[in-house]
């Protein structure tokens, strides 16, 4: 618990390191950095009695673990990343930072926030600090960082779509045992794109600005995180196998609207792949979906 502790206080003084040159007299800057670190605070104590309380500790060690899930975990991280820093970017905007304070602190913060996972389990028997983890956060917090340094937007933006297979009822205590659990574990169900919208790029009148074009990866077949060879006297046919896509998008936050309310909930929304016909390729074969989600 002590070290769990001491990554608190080191992010607690990260965040505090934000709040100079006289923010703290700012009622916004004050909102943000409490709040940051009350819910900094209480996800990670939540964190610690939930999984590594009942755990054995060791000596902080790391566990490669690169060659699982052929890789679906670590885009998730990256996903993740991604949203944690434009959450804390705009957070920042919002607390009337500068948009270079905006920028750098939302990096660091953003990167360091979802690496202590990685860090504490380190200290853990059943885990271990992964360095292709902290490498996908990074590259995650950083692709954010990039676009709004070079263009001031977002011109690609990370989304998400998932579809329940049947692999979970295979695993269930592995894969999750109902919907909301297979969203999360069943990397088989998960699909991630990058959606990049046309007129940001090439300023055209041919094209709608809310129209993307998105590139997606997935995997399939994948009962457990390195092979399925324990598994495949009863399941021959479990071939892991990526999967890659190509398809057109919406972008919501390109669709005007005057009412706040509504335009929020569309740049919420903006995180879902929007169900459109979409081409697979994989293991050498190519199949057309009218739609795909």
């Amino acid at each position: 618990m002590l070290k769990f502790k001491i990554i608190l206080i080191l992010i607690v003084l990260i965040n505090v390191s934000f709040a100079q040159n006289d923010t703290i007299k700012n009622n916004r800057k004050r909102i943000i950095l409490i709040s940051n670190i009350s819910l900094y605070t209480t996800s990670y104590s939540g964190m610690y009695f939930l999984w590594y309380k009942n755990n054995d500790k060791q000596k902080f060690h790391f566990f490669d673990d690169s060659k699982e899930w052929l890789q679906m975990d670590k885009t998730g991280h990256a996903f993740s990343s991604y949203y944690i820093t434009k959450i804390i970017y705009n957070e920042l905007n919002w607390a009337e930072y500068s948009k270079k304070q905006s920028l750098n602190y939302s990096l660091l913060s953003g990167f360091l926030t979802v690496s202590t996972i990685e860090i504490l389990d380190g200290f853990y028997k059943n885990w271990g600090a992964s360095l292709s983890d902290i490498s996908a956060n990074f590259i995650g917090s950083s692709s954010f960082y990039i676009q709004q340094k070079i263009w001031e937007e977002q011109r690609i933006i990370p989304k998400f779509s998932f579809s329940k297979t049947s692999y979970s009822k295979v695993r269930p205590e592995l894969l999750g045992d109902n919907t909301i659990q297979n969203i999360f574990k069943d990397y088989n169900g998960q699909t991630y794109w990058l959606s990049a919208n046309i007129n940001s790029f090439i300023n055209s009148n041919k094209f709608p600005d809310w129209l993307n074009i998105a590139f997606g990866y997935s995997a399939k077949g994948m009962i457990g995180g390195s092979n399925n060879s324990f598994l495949l006297h009863e399941y021959p046919n479990s071939l892991r196998q990526r999967q890659y896509f190509f398809s057109l998008d919406i972008d919501l936050r390109k669709i005007k609207t005057k009412n706040r309310f509504l335009k929020s909930v569309l740049t919420s929304l903006n995180t879902i792949k929007f169900p459109l016909p979409t081409i697979e390729y994989s293991n050498k074969t190519t199949t057309f979906y009218w739609f795909y989600f």
